[in-house]
């Protein structure tokens, strides 16, 4: 079985190739290497290739690996792409970079609190259910720009994209397109979308940035 870092390699490769494909800038999409489940010594080598992105889906694990490796590497960019218990906000702001899991009220004025409280500033997103599926975390697509805007406005924070996971049996496409027609118009210029098994397709549709985990490191 190929390395991880190998993988990477080659994830990198195709997402230069979908760039192209797409008609885009090259470097217009940002890898976000999924570490979820994967100790520090799995991470390691991705990290000595020369990855800096990384996404976490709990706080509490982000919190037992990565402050040794941000330690030695300074310039590491962590996101939170799971979703974020108001309990959890201080820790949050207090590690990530980047929260790209914002998708209600009382999340939105926790954040603003410890931002405030901390004078750290990670960029947000905001987490769109496009498949309006009960059991998954996100905000439904037609409150998406009413809530972006209360951010704004009512909490004072910045958010800077949308983020959406589409539902694992249907075709993503519809999704992506939708997020990047609703990032339109709320006015935020990033698309976090698509994964290890649909990241060349969310390119097409427009993806800032794409989170890739198993298609790197193998299945969990």
């Amino acid at each position: 079985m190929a390395s991880a870092v190998e993988q990477f390699f080659s994830v990198r490769a195709k997402i230069a190739a979908a760039e192209r494909e797409a008609g885009r800038q090259a470097g217009a999409v940002t890898l976000v290497v999924v570490s979820k489940t994967f100790g520090a010594g799995d991470i390691h080598p991705v990290i000595e290739a020369g990855q800096r992105v990384f996404g976490e889906n709990r706080v509490q694990e982000a919190q037992a690996k990565w402050p040794a490796l941000m330690q030695a590497f300074p310039d590491i960019e962590l996101h939170l792409i799971g979703p974020l218990q108001s309990n959890k906000a201080k820790e949050a702001v207090a590690l990530f970079d980047v929260i790209e899991t914002v998708d209600r009220e009382k999340i939105a004025a926790e954040l603003a609190k410890e931002i405030a409280r901390q004078g750290r500033s990670p960029r947000l997103y905001v987490e769109v259910n496009t498949g309006s599926e009960p059991q998954k975390a996100g905000i439904e697509p037609r409150e998406t720009v009413p809530f972006v805007t209360r951010c704004r406005e009512v909490h004072g924070l910045a958010i800077e994209g949308l983020m959406c996971i589409p539902p694992a049996d249907e075709n993503p496409g519809p999704h992506f397109a939708l997020l990047e027609k609703l990032a339109l118009e709320a006015g935020v210029e990033k698309l976090s979308m698509g994964m290890s098994g649909d990241y060349e397709t969310a390119i097409a549709f427009g993806a800032t940035s794409v989170r890739v985990g198993s298609a790197i490191f193998g299945s969990r």
